[in-house]
């Protein structure tokens, strides 16, 4: 269980676990509203080489073009939906070539690739603290 006090500690912990990553490692983010999934995921972005990485909550996914391609998905708005439209968002052709984090993605994810690794967000004890459980499903790559 990783504990994180700060923005700049969320943002450093998914640089951390991004230099552990290589293309088509999927990463799977659940946790409530403002628990830290998509501030983690900007420091993924960071570590390997993109800026600006903003919530994809209203576009669904997005695709930051480099080596590897980093794919953000919020399926926060695909929850109750027919599984056809995350089917339509063509995930697993971009799986051999990025680094693909799914927030909201419980039940989408074990679809598309048979091994990942989730990370379980919750609230701390205070309004800045975060809880992260890392929960490796099959990928052997030790967070």
């Amino acid at each position: 269980m990783a504990i994180i006090n700060s923005l700049d500690e969320m943002h450093e912990f998914g640089s951390s676990v991004a230099k552990k990553l290589n293309a088509g490692d999927l990463l799977l983010l659940s946790g409530p509203l403002g628990s830290g999934k998509t501030a983690f995921t900007q420091g993924v972005g960071k570590a390997v080489g993109f800026e600006n990485i903003t919530s994809p909550t209203f576009v669904i996914s997005k695709i930051y073009k480099g080596n590897p391609n980093l794919v953000h998905v919020d399926a926060y708005r695909l929850q109750g939906s027919a599984d056809a439209f995350f089917d339509d968002l063509d995930l697993e052709s971009y799986l051999p070539t990025s680094i693909t984090v799914v927030e909201w993605g419980e039940g989408f994810v074990e679809r598309i690739a048979p091994k990942f690794l989730e990370f379980k967000f919750s609230h701390g004890n205070d309004e800045n603290q975060r809880l992260v459980e890392v929960i490796d499903h099959g990928t052997g790559i030790q967070i």
